[in-house]
């Protein structure tokens, strides 16, 4: 891992290195970039592939106490990033995470070449679907992270759906959810991070700007979306292709919201078959 400083603190990263396109993945809540394992395995040979763990729960350096880690923060953080690095003309992907979506409504994305959209908060689904409003209900508790996050250590309770049985088909690797949830196990600095993105969220009409701002997104866009998403709904993905001026939607079967864990091999190739090697 590399680490760059930026205004709200010292972020990780993997960078793959190389002269291919430059593509930015970005993961969810409670993850780091590890999501993208798979899929940095199966195109690092022909891109560069740079993975931020974002300030949302399972990084390891705790952000600076005032920092802005609501989700407009945190998407402003991603364009920081970007500057930081000086990457130009990347293809920017998410999963499960949303906020980068702001970038765009707040004219940030000027270092944006592409945009792959895959199963994530969208519209008014932030925090999304049933595990988003449980963690919500936590958050507004004092303790209620350090409790809810605890209960994770029993492995029985990761495949519930209010937690993460609606999030991946199949299960993601107990070793790999250990090093996820290890960080809000452990600081309360990281809790204090969480909790102040999970009550960071804006007003109903601000996300749905964000939405009604991809309108302007005159670049190519790819929207892949999970067909049997039960926590992003699937009509989403349409949406979002449509209003996107330069978007086309592909869908995935035989996968929830974690595409990436559930089907890599074929989010690569669609991937691949997106950004043109030269």
């Amino acid at each position: 891992m590399t680490e760059v400083t930026l205004s709200a603190g010292v972020l990780e990263y993997e960078d793959t290195g190389g002269d291919g396109p430059v593509l930015v993945l970005l993961h969810g809540v409670a993850m780091n970039g590890s999501l993208w394992r798979h899929v940095v395995a199966d195109l690092r040979s022909d891109f560069r592939c740079v993975v931020p763990t974002l300030p949302l729960g399972a990084h390891r350096r705790p952000m600076r106490p005032d920092a802005d880690l609501t989700v407009p923060g945190v998407a402003h953080l991603v364009a920081e990033f970007l500057e930081a690095l000086d990457l130009r003309d990347v293809t920017l992907v998410m999963n499960d995470w949303g906020g980068a979506q702001a970038l765009v409504a707040d004219g940030r994305d000027q270092r944006i070449g592409r945009l792959v959209i895959t199963s994530c908060e969208a519209f008014d689904n932030f925090p999304p679907g049933l595990p988003g409003r449980n963690l919500l209900a936590s958050a507004k508790v004092p303790g209620g992270l350090r409790l809810a996050f605890s209960l994770l250590k029993l492995r029985s309770m990761r495949r519930l759906p209010v937690t993460w049985g609606w999030m991946s088909k199949r299960p993601v690797p107990h070793e790999v959810m250990d090093e996820w949830f290890r960080p809000l196990w452990t600081s309360a600095a990281i809790r204090r991070d969480l909790r102040a993105y999970v009550l960071g969220v804006p007003p109903r009409d601000e996300l749905l700007r964000w939405a009604d701002a991809l309108r302007t997104f005159d670049r190519p866009a790819l929207v892949v979306w999970a067909t049997e998403d039960k926590v992003m709904p699937p009509d989403h993905g349409r949406r979002l292709a449509d209003m996107l001026p330069q978007g086309r939607l592909v869908t995935i079967a035989d996968s929830l919201t974690l595409i990436p864990e559930d089907q890599p091999h074929r989010l690569s190739e669609a991937i691949r078959a997106f950004v043109p090697l030269s």
